[in-house]
């Protein structure tokens, strides 16, 4: 007998299905071998490396032999017409409903009351069931997207309602809740055969399908296109596997579809622990929303690692490692274990350590110079940053060596390509606010940070919510921004509170310290601007402000280049110079300090040049002695 069959695809832009539809004979005639070799597949898939056993026999093939698979609508899935087979779905009509799985799991009595129930005679009622999915193409959506098939062709039937069995321990019933199933109570029992908790699922068809509705309509209006036509019987080739590799998450939730553009404002990771229903729930939808464009899952190198940190006099290896790992498991599916964070603005998902773990293992490396309990400390603490061209350094700095575990974040520009020659980013962040581009960069080095930005920048309206914020007030500012009346106002602000102020120059390596939590009476900059405050700086004149900058920077220490720059500016120069290597050095410099007088170690105000014009000379040069011996 003949099969007929077309292919229908997905229409997402990203990602493309070719789906074969076809309704074996009654008679349980299978000239072809196709029903079989779906039968081996949809085995091999539920055997799962062992996990089902039930699924395999004493010779070692895949079994799942099911007179009801004659009759069946048969869904089968590939990414390429010509590809391998990376999917597949069954649904089952009345005509053979003396067989379906739920009958028989719930015994002919309470099969009928609950039809009666429900107002379905038989002839209403179908059944949907074997929904497989290759591990990697989990990940591109395609479970969702079969489901929907097999829910809109039993619409399209005359389906009144759907029943089907469904396994518990990954999610799947939930899974499925979302397409309208809800379990029917009293049902839920451990089986055997696929070692897990069942419990029976029906969909009322006039209800909708939950929050696949639009999708399952229209698979049910292009169920007449699916199987019309003669394209002749598939041939073995068709039913082709994709051999295992890459990634592997055997109990994730159902899907991956590819993500669209990348977020351009997003800056907040979302954090999901999927030990949590809620959470996952959550990543459940998350992975089928069609945002996520890559899986990065390492969490048994992580765990590996964790051990190490743990008892580094020990070098567990092979079968001891892989205990030491079960144990710090404890029960939980790998998969599950810690947090899956999803960057918005990339669309990747990242799968790390819970929080404590996390921190331990990435901070590891910091012991003895920064031993463990100061580094919980300098976690507990809040820092503010206020202008991220050069505060970046500073802000990125911080989150890499653990100093601070909070950041408030202020600037109110965008990336341009000028910025490029010092501010780490990429061409893609051009035209991106710089405090948008700081957190992500910093929630990428630890997913666990509490960071909050303005990107409206420090100003008279702001400067109040900048110091005491939301969640509480900051315990250290680092002042990097080029604007005269913030630069005095924020001092201003934070002497008032008694809150340390370090600020970088990038230039010379000028690092500048006031402990206003010290010293509530000292005057501002060192005492370089006088009496001036951010009030007065309305009425002075361009060539005033010039000066006032001048005196903030101590126009006789500057670097000669810097001071040939200022005379050029607006003529031959846009701005004045700044490198990257200069930068970076006030990172590590601003860092330092800010360390230091968190911790409470000796760091006194002042300021302070770490000029390498000046430290890399000839006197300064400890292997002189050794070069000469060497010649």
């Amino acid at each position: 007998m003949s099969i007929d069959g077309r292919d229908i695809r997905n229409r997402n832009p990203d990602v493309q299905w070719h789906v074969s539809a076809f309704q074996a004979p009654r008679s349980g005639a299978d000239p072809t071998g196709q029903v079989r070799r779906l039968q081996e597949l949809r085995a091999r898939i539920l055997y799962d490396n062992g996990r089902r056993p039930g699924f395999r026999d004493a010779a070692g093939a895949h079994v799942d032999d099911q007179e009801l698979d004659y009759g069946a609508w048969h869904f089968v899935a590939r990414r390429h017409p010509d590809g391998p087979v990376l999917g597949y779905i069954r649904l089952s009509t009345p005509a053979t409903g003396e067989l379906f799985q739920s009958r028989a799991y719930l015994g002919e009595q309470q099969y009928e009351q609950l039809l009666a129930a429900e107002g379905a005679g038989v002839e209403e009622t179908f059944e949907h069931s074997r929904l497989v999915v290759e591990h990697r193409a989990r990940k591109l959506g395609l479970g969702a997207y079969l489901n929907a098939v097999a829910i809109g062709a039993a619409h399209y039937l005359g389906a009144k309602i759907m029943i089907g069995t469904s396994g518990t321990r990954d999610g799947q019933d939930q899974f499925h809740g979302r397409f309208g199933f809800h379990p029917v109570p009293g049902t839920r029992c451990y089986v055997e055969r696929y070692t897990e908790e069942v419990v029976i699922l029906l969909h009322r068809t006039a209800a909708g399908a939950g929050e696949y509705t639009d999708l399952v309509g229209r698979m049910c209006a292009e169920f007449p296109a699916l199987t019309s036509g003669d394209l002749g019987v598939p041939t073995s080739g068709d039913l082709g596997v994709w051999t295992a590799g890459g990634l592997e998450s055997r109990d994730a939730p159902a899907a991956l579809v590819q993500a669209a553009v990348p977020d351009g404002d997003g800056w907040q990771p979302v954090l999901l622990e999927p030990n949590h229903a809620a959470d996952y729930a959550a990543l459940t939808a998350l992975l089928e929303s069609g945002r996520v464009t890559a899986v990065h899952d390492t969490i048994t190198a992580q765990l590996a690692e964790l051990i190490r940190c743990r008892e580094p006099d020990r070098r567990y290896a092979g079968a001891e490692l892989e205990r030491k790992i079960e144990e710090q498991l404890a029960g939980v599916e790998a998969w599950a274990y810690g947090s899956w964070v999803w960057y918005p603005w990339s669309g990747r998902l990242v799968h790390v350590l819970p929080r404590a773990e996390y921190r331990l293992v990435r901070t590891d490396r910091n012991r003895e110079k920064i031993q463990r309990p100061q580094q919980r400390g300098l976690l507990d603490r809040r820092i503010g940053i206020v202008g991220l061209s050069v505060g970046n350094s500073a802000a990125v700095t911080l989150a890499l060596e653990g100093v601070g575990g909070a950041f408030r974040l202020a600037d109110f520009d965008e990336l341009s390509l000028s910025n490029m020659n010092r501010l780490r980013a990429g061409v893609h962040h051009l035209g991106v606010g710089k405090a948008v581009i700081c957190a992500r960069q910093m929630f990428e080095i630890d997913p666990y940070l509490d960071i909050e930005i303005m990107t409206s920048g420090l100003t008279e309206t702001t400067m109040a919510e900048f110091f005491h914020g939301d969640r509480a007030p900051i315990d250290l500012l680092v002042e990097e921004c080029d604007t005269p009346y913030v630069k005095i106002a924020a001092r201003e602000y934070a002497r008032a509170l008694g809150i340390p102020v370090v600020m970088d120059c990038n230039d010379r390596g000028m690092l500048d310290i006031e402990r206003f939590d010290l010293e509530p009476d000292r005057p501002l900059l060192h005492g370089r601007i006088g009496d001036l405050r951010a009030a007065d700086l309305p009425e002075l004149s361009d060539q005033e402000k010039a000066d006032l900058i001048l005196s903030m920077v101590d126009a006789e220490r500057i670097s000669p280049e810097l001071a040939a720059a200022f005379g050029e500016i607006g003529r031959t120069l846009s701005s004045w110079p700044q490198l990257a290597s200069d930068v970076a050095l006030g990172g590590a410099l601003v860092t330092s300090a800010a360390r230091r007088i968190l911790l409470g170690s000796h760091c006194a105000s002042g300021r302070f040049y770490i000029d390498l014009d000046t430290l890399i000379a000839p006197e300064y040069n400890t292997a002189t002695a050794l070069d000469g011996a060497l010649t």
